[in-house]
This record gives C-alpha cells, sequence and structure tokens, in this order.
C-alpha cells in the first residue's frame, strides 16, 4: 500500500490537534492584567505541548520520508500513536489550568511515556516492512533516544507527586534531548544515494 495517505491523514490530525490547543487559551472577560493570573501556567504548559507535538510530527515526517509502502500493521500503530497525541490537549490544559498540580501532571507524563511507546511501535512495525538493511534501520541504529526517553517518563510519574517541578524539569529535559537536530535519516538517505550513484557504470 502507498504510504502518501497515511502521511496526510497524520498531518491533518496533528494540525487539529495543535488548533485545539490553540482554542484552549482562553482570553480573560476583563480588561486589567490581574486577569491574567492562571494564564502564566496555561502559556507553559501550551508551549511544552507544541513543542512535543513538533517533535514528533518531525520525527514522523522523516520516517515515512524513507518508508516505501504500508501494510496494515504499520496503519493500525499510527492510528494508535494519533490516539494518544489526541490526548494531549486534554491533559495540557488540565495541567496548565491547575497550575502544575501533581495529578494532573503525572497524567501528562502518561501521556507522553504512552505516545512514545506507541511511536515505537510504529517504528518497529515500519522496521519489520522495510527490513534490516532499509534506510531507516540503518538511520536508527542503537535508537538511544527512544530507549532513554520512556525510562525518563516513567521516573517524572511517581516525582510529580514528589514535587511536580521536577516532573515538569524532567519533561523539558526529554524535549531537549529530541529537539537537538538529529541528522540520522538525512545522513543514510544521502549516504543510499551516493552508493546508488557509484553503483552507476
Amino acid at each position: 500500500m502507498e504510504k502518501n495517505r497515511v502521511e496526510a491523514f497524520s498531518d491533518g490530525v496533528l494540525a487539529i490537534i495543535i488548533t485545539i490547543m490553540v482554542l484552549e487559551l482562553s482570553v480573560p472577560h476583563e480588561a486589567e492584567l490581574s486577569a491574567l493570573g492562571e494564564l502564566p501556567s496555561i502559556f507553559v504548559s501550551y508551549v511544552m505541548s507544541f513543542l512535543y507535538l513538533a517533535i514528533y510530527w518531525n520525527n514522523h515526517h522523516h520516517m515515512l520520508a524513507v518508508t516505501h509502502r504500508v501494510n496494515g500493521a504499520v496503519l493500525w500503530a499510527n492510528l494508535h500513536l494519533l490516539f494518544w497525541l489526541s490526548l494531549v490537549p486534554f491533559v495540557t490544559r488540565w495541567m496548565g489550568a491547575t497550575h502544575f498540580a501533581a495529578g494532573p501532571t503525572a497524567a501528562y507524563g502518561a501521556v507522553l511515556l504512552l505516545a512514545a511507546i506507541a511511536y515505537y511501535i510504529l517504528q518497529g512495525r515500519i522496521l519489520a516492512l522495510e527490513g534490516p538493511g532499509s534506510i531507516l534501520a540503518r538511520a536508527v541504529g542503537s535508537d538511544w533516544k527512544g530507549k532513554v526517553s520512556p525510562l525518563l517518563y516513567l521516573a517524572a510519574l511517581p516525582l510529580a507527586y514528589v514535587h511536580q517541578w521536577i516532573a515538569g524539569g524532567i519533561y523539558i529535559l526529554v524535549a531537549l534531548i529530541w529537539l537537538i537536530p538529529d541528522p540520522r535519516i538525512e545522513r543514510a538517505l544521502a549516504e543510499a544515494e551516493a552508493e546508488g550513484r557509484g553503483a552507476r557504470p
């Protein structure tokens, strides 16, 4: 099966998720600056979630760029990932509206953890389809980021009840780990193209 519909559908869903988050930024009814009382925490949670969604979109785009075909397992794994990402606006608003209370902050981490697991499953389904010699397999390599991130999320869940800012710091740390430019797929794609040119008569 062609991958074009998977890309288009995923892009559309992520765009809707971000739109929902923006609409959740309620405008105060009063003109006084004091009306912005709870806005800082809501805005901080929005920025963090926007960053996470941008990271997922970026990595999803790169992964599908080197994917040649999809099957039913890939389609369902992709929907599984989108399901957890669709919950990001809810936990974002809940965490921001409660000023990063322990329960909502832990719930936010739980959604991030389940989304990370879903992405790992999707990547695994694509790798199984593409084969061990594929560009994606070469690019992923040991995938230390994909292995460390769920462990950090797991640590953040109980730590949210010790102090929510510890958990928040872990969420920011994971985002920064993924935000650092990762040229693995571009490098693997360039190497494959160079090998292809070298093989030509």
